[in-house]
């Protein structure tokens, strides 16, 4: 690649907006990114969780608690974690939520989340840890799709670089790092498949390398970043959970691989699951009394009398 492609590369120019407008209604690409990688996280999620063989159907029952619970939990996290941005002096409290502007913290998000799937999980007499060893992959690609939303809204954006990757943003002063952590996400989906493939990850462990993977990323990519952040101790607070998170990861990975190999496939079905074969060998009620047999007695044959009883030619009965 000659210097000239580099250089163009290196300055890939801002998207001139992040909001088109249909009518009154506004389309934001923040939430395009952000729908789109929950669209193919089911997608994907539902694939794998019947190939470990569960019932079809179930991750989708599951996003239906764990979606919302994780928005809001990825908004709560934002807010708490930069409060700066709307409280205190000039700010609006009321813009907390406005979840279109962006603002998503992904550990809030992973950890609400968890609440709803575990309920979800719970109705449905599925382990938890399964399930989340199945989304695993599915979620960290969904994050990269969102890291898109990040570009659209100019933010997360570190200092310099000449990296092909580079995103100019904020009128060309600053790269942008949402397409490193975006990058990095897609090689810990890679790496997630890969080891549990190769070693039949089960308990949890999956979802194990994915925290382990992830947050060794984010931990390093939080250091590139020169936007506002609060701060703990000098760092900022995104690297402290980071660490946290990753030894976290850790710990449960060891200790779940005493539990022994890969959930049986049928404890993936859950309580209502109804074996095709047993439910087709069961007649429905119609047809069974159809085929109820009604016992009719038959026509008493009128008993002929004994032989020696039988009157003989030329006898009389007085």
């Amino acid at each position: 690649m000659n210097s000239a492609a580099a250089a163009f590369l290196a300055t890939i120019p801002s998207p001139d907006r992040g909001v088109w407008h249909l009518g009154f209604i506004p389309i934001r690409a923040y939430a395009l990114c952000i729908i789109a990688g929950i669209v193919v996280a089911l997608w994907w999620g539902e694939r794998r969780w019947v190939a470990r063989g569960g019932t079809k159907g179930t991750v989708i029952d599951v996003a239906v608690f764990a979606v919302p619970f994780g928005l809001v939990g990825g908004r709560l996290y934002h807010v708490i974690t930069d409060s700066y941005r709307y409280f205190g002096p000039g700010k609006n409290p009321l813009d907390a939520l406005k979840i279109w502007d962006g603002g998503l913290g992904i550990w809030g998000a992973v950890a609400l989340g968890a609440v709803g799937a575990l309920i979800a999980c719970r109705k449905k007499g599925i382990p938890l840890p399964a399930m989340a060893d199945t989304l695993a992959a599915p979620l960290v690609v969904a994050q990269a799709i969102g890291r898109l939303g990040n570009y659209f809204n100019q933010e997360l954006y570190g200092a310099h670089t000449s990296l092909p990757w580079g995103l100019e943003i904020y009128e060309r002063t600053n790269p942008d790092t949402g397409v490193t952590d975006l990058l990095w996400n897609l090689g810990v989906a890679l790496l997630v498949v890969w080891a549990d493939k190769k070693f039949r990850l089960g308990h949890g462990r999956a979802f194990a390398v994915y925290v382990m993977g992830y947050t060794a990323g984010r931990g390093w990519i939080e250091l590139m970043r020169t936007d506002t952040a609060s701060h703990v101790l000098g760092l900022r607070v995104n690297v402290w959970t980071s660490i946290l998170l990753f030894i976290a990861g850790v710990v449960y990975f060891v200790l779940a691989k005493k539990r022994g190999p890969r959930e049986a496939p049928e404890l993936l079905r859950g309580k209502d699951y109804e074996d095709p074969d047993t439910v087709s060998a069961k007649p429905d009620a119609d047809e069974a009394a159809s085929s109820e047999e009604v016992s009719v007695p038959a026509d008493p044959t009128p008993e002929k009398p004994d032989a020696a009883e039988d009157p003989k030619p030329g006898d009389t009965t007085k």
